[in-house]
């Protein structure tokens, strides 16, 4: 597996993941203690959508170029709202330029109070994370492995936010470098929001991935899936975003199962889509 994310920005995966990244982050702000995000693996910040390599997918024409130009209900706008005027913050009018990668999201949404740690280890990708947070005080840019990061800034001392792991899935043992990182941080931080993102593109990796964090049964996980093509003879590629997210707001189940139904509608050219929208523990094992 491989996902570099330069050339899948602003793809179906990162509609769906920013989605539920501003939905978490809209929660985090109804109350005015400060609230801090850290993203492990957070990439370069934002992307050139007429760059090299995002043209020579053009995989966010199906992504946030389609969610765009969809004809929203009352109810899945809203939800969407938040993220959308991110998206829209880093473009002039209806043209769609750029788009802002996590890091840039939550920027977009924090307050004066809130804080960003953004870690990024691959030079380039690196410069350009810090370039594109420039000089505002409530974010850093950080070149530091993101599996170091994930337990080296929790808890922060504001006790309240999220942490964002977003491995580019490089390496054959992401899978059990991403439930074991995830053990080791909860045991340190127990009432953090976690939020992980999968590919879904082999389906042994990832029941094995879901079956390791089942039996672990840490606290109030939901396990969020988008699946655009349902057998690997439809789309050898990327044929599904998968999110856990540990401790979630108490809205979130509600609004997924109503949203990632209807996103998955727009999102696709054909009707073989399905969601997922499931608890893999609601209780603390004694």
């Amino acid at each position: 597996m491989n996902y570099r994310h330069a050339f899948h920005a602003g793809n179906f995966a990162d509609v769906m993941k920013h989605a539920v990244l501003a939905r978490i982050l809209t929660y985090l702000a109804e109350k005015p203690a400060p609230y801090r995000v850290i993203d492990t693996h957070a990439g370069a910040g934002v992307y050139d959508l007429a760059g090299p390599e995002a043209a020579r997918t053009g995989e966010w024409r199906d992504g946030i170029g389609r969610l765009r130009a969809a004809s929203l209900d009352d109810e899945t706008r809203v939800l969407l709202t938040p993220y959308l005027d991110a998206v829209a913050s880093f473009n002039t009018g209806d043209k769609l330029e750029k788009y802002p990668g996590s890091p840039a999201i939550a920027r977009a949404m924090m307050r004066s109070q809130d804080r960003l740690v953004a870690c990024e280890l691959e030079p380039q990708a690196s410069v350009a994370l810090a370039r594109s947070l420039g000089r505002d005080p409530r974010a850093k840019a950080i070149a530091i492995d993101g599996w170091t990061a994930l337990t080296a800034y929790i808890p922060p001392k504001e006790r309240r936010g999220l942490v964002l792991i977003d491995p580019p899935f490089e390496q054959p043992d992401e899978f059990s470098k991403l439930a074991n990182g995830l053990e080791a941080a909860h045991r340190k931080w127990s009432t953090g929001i976690f939020m992980l993102w999968y590919p879904i593109k082999d389906d042994d990796a990832v029941n094995a991935f879901v079956r390791k964090l089942t039996r672990a049964r840490i606290a109030k996980s939901l396990r969020l899936e988008l699946h655009l093509a349902t057998a690997k003879d439809e789309n050898p590629g990327l044929r599904g975003s998968g999110l856990i997210v540990v401790n979630p707001p108490w809205t979130l189940y509600d609004e997924m199962t109503m949203l990632l139904p209807r996103l998955a509608k727009v999102l696709t050219r054909n009707d073989k889509t399905a969601a997922t929208v499931e608890w893999l523990a609601t209780e603390v094992s004694r």
